[in-house]
């Protein structure tokens, strides 16, 4: 069965505009990544929504749920943009169970050429496969669980939660 790739925007499909100096969304990339990346597994990507995830309201994760839900693939992956990424993760954690779903994203946009996402995606569809049902974050080569995860601001970096 295909994996499911849900695309809600963030900085992984962000483009430049080069005369304003400002990011803005367009299409997704994940199309040309995953040919770049030589990828062989059957995908069937559908686009939600394309916003900064600051943007993003509990109504837009309910949007998000639901698509989870009512998707046949047992395998989700979703692009997100990273500022509420984990927030996201813990939403859809309290509402989905039997599918392994992984959120991914990028720190830097695809089309920058020096961006994270690809490697990301990668390691991703990586997880989705080999992970036992939950819901996970994927970044920078690491795997976190959605209720053991925090993006940490000061080093731009996903992390564990440390316990008290």
């Amino acid at each position: 069965m295909a994996i499911r790739i849900l695309i809600t925007g963030g900085t992984f499909d962000k483009e430049y505009n080069e005369l304003t100096g400002e990011l803005f969304f367009k299409d997704t990339h994940l199309p040309e990544m995953l040919k770049l990346g030589r990828c062989r597994t059957e995908v069937d990507i559908r686009t939600l929504m394309m916003i900064d995830s600051l943007d993003m309201t509990d109504e837009d994760r309910r949007i998000i749920a639901d698509h989870c839900i009512r998707a046949e693939e047992r395998q989700l992956i979703i692009t997100h943009g990273t500022d509420t990424m984990a927030e996201t993760a813990r939403f859809l954690a309290g509402r989905i169970t039997g599918k392994t779903i992984v959120l991914t994203g990028a720190m830097i946009p695809y089309k920058f050429g020096s961006s994270d996402g690809l490697f990301n995606l990668g390691s991703a569809m990586a997880f989705v496969q080999t992970l036992a049902s939950g819901v996970y974050v994927a970044m920078n080569g690491r795997c976190f669980s959605w209720d053991n995860v925090r993006k940490n601001r000061q080093t731009g970096q996903f992390e564990e939660i440390v316990q008290k």
